[in-house]
């Protein structure tokens, strides 16, 4: 059966909030980037010994800032599906909780890297109430295409 699919108006909020979370990205690279000079650990050492990190703050702040920008990786990518699925139906209130997110994302990296795992929290909780919301809209968007096919 043939499918057609037309874009909202109002997708291109979806896709420039799906363009910011790119720079995100760059931004947890520089916090990496500085805290790996400032810790004097060379590539490829992916993070500093438990020993290190106890001894060096230099250390453990940079095992901080590779943690968070692993966590930021693990994310984006169902992030990004659930923004560019939900924005079909819900363009704008998808890009008001992908705009969330990306600040959360924000707040999380500067909080983790700047004050360890507790720095975190406020990022943490914008980010994951918005990544839930996206999630419910994305899938309630198949839902609603689903019985519109039948």
């Amino acid at each position: 059966m043939p499918f057609s699919l037309q874009l909202p108006s109002e997708y291109g909020y979806v896709l420039t909030v799906a363009s910011a979370s790119f720079f995100v990205n760059t931004y947890h690279f520089v916090l990496s980037a500085r805290a790996r000079t400032g810790s004097g650990l060379k590539y490829p050492i992916p993070y500093a010994t438990e020993e290190q990190a106890a001894k060096d703050p230099k250390a453990f702040k940079f095992n901080c800032a590779q943690r968070a920008h692993g966590n930021f990786v693990e994310n984006v990518t169902p992030f990004l599906g659930a923004l560019l699925i939900a924005g079909l139906r819900f363009p704008t209130a998808s890009a008001a909780c992908g705009a969330a997110w990306v600040l959360g994302r924000v707040w999380y990296a500067a909080g983790y890297t700047a004050r360890g795992p507790a720095g975190r929290r406020g990022g943490f909780t914008i980010s994951a109430f918005s990544d839930l919301a996206l999630k419910v809209m994305a899938m309630w968007t198949g839902v609603q295409m689903v019985l519109e096919s039948a």
